[in-house]
């Protein structure tokens, strides 16, 4: 994964001008691009799509800097069809506009290539194991919310704390499989896992497919498959989110598996009453990486 990562660098920096052909370099690397993105988007801390417009814009800002063609023809070829699109793209990188940074040689942010390297660490062995799942449903009630990677979710929480609480008791009683107990789910998530982009939020129980369900409640479809199930415990969510973050940076680079589309469930095992204290499980949808 590693060196398909870098190839994937290297691929961007041959096609700034063109198109970044992920898919095709997922396969020649025998992954997928939805495997690829998301752990580029974990290892970089930003989506491939911000990098290679980072990128662009970096390389952009000398042809505009050297003033040897005019704005609109340096946007074409960097992908852009006006020079409002251009500029728009060129501001939000380098906080000015072409014309200004022509006419005063600056401000310039670049954006370094991205170099991806393995460091051996391993000293806190992580707890995981792979299960393997029937079709089932996860059912609750699920809201659009933006991504937040680190702390609590604002829009989440207002979700849950809308509920009565008799709902909770209602959904516990539902769940009939594996995953158990009450579930946090997102699907829908961007490949490349942006910050604020939008992904399904669903508060619900994991159910069997044939299992008759009320009307009123909303419904997740899963295939069957894999899953990597990892068990954290300590500060919530801070420890869950941590262990996610590793599950990209240690564990899978270290397992012949990769991520498949699918949700990401998380299940609350055990937790204190003011809930900053929690055992958890987190299942992530995996198959085999070759």
């Amino acid at each position: 994964m590693i060196a398909a990562l870098n190839r994937l660098v290297d691929h961007v920096e041959r096609h700034l001008t063109g198109d970044v052909d992920v898919a095709g370099l997922a396969a020649a690397a025998g992954t997928t691009e939805y495997h690829l993105r998301r752990m580029f988007s974990s290892l970089a801390g930003m989506p491939l799509s911000e990098y290679v417009r980072r990128r662009r814009m970096t390389v952009a800002a000398a042809d505009v800097v050297q003033g040897r063609d005019d704005l609109l023809s340096i946007g074409v070829r960097y992908g852009y069809t006006s020079t409002e699109a251009f500029g728009r793209a060129f501001r939000a990188v380098h906080g000015a506009a072409p014309g200004d940074v022509r006419r005063d040689g600056g401000p310039l942010r670049t954006q370094p290539q991205v170099r991806f390297r393995l460091t051996v660490e391993g000293s806190n062995p992580m707890d995981a194991r792979i299960v393997e799942r029937p079709a089932f449903r996860l059912v609750g009630h699920a809201a659009r919310v933006p991504l937040i990677h680190r702390g609590v979710n604002p829009h989440i929480q207002e979700h849950i704390d809308a509920l009565p609480r008799t709902e909770h008791a209602r959904l516990k009683a539902l769940s009939d499989t594996e995953p158990a107990g009450l579930l946090q789910v997102t699907d829908d998530v961007d490949p490349d896992a942006a910050e604020g982009t939008e992904l399904t939020y669903l508060h619900g129980v994991a159910v069997a497919r044939e299992s008759a369900l009320p009307d009123d409640l909303d419904a997740i479809e899963v295939a069957g498959g894999r899953w990597a199930v990892f068990r954290t415990s300590g500060p919530f969510p801070q420890t869950l989110q941590t262990t996610w973050a590793a599950t990209a940076t240690e564990w899978f680079p270290s397992n012949p598996w990769r991520l498949r589309p699918g949700p990401s469930i998380v299940s609350i095992l055990d937790r204190t009453d003011d809930f900053t204290t929690a055992t958890c499980e987190l299942w992530l949808p995996v198959e085999p990486a070759q």
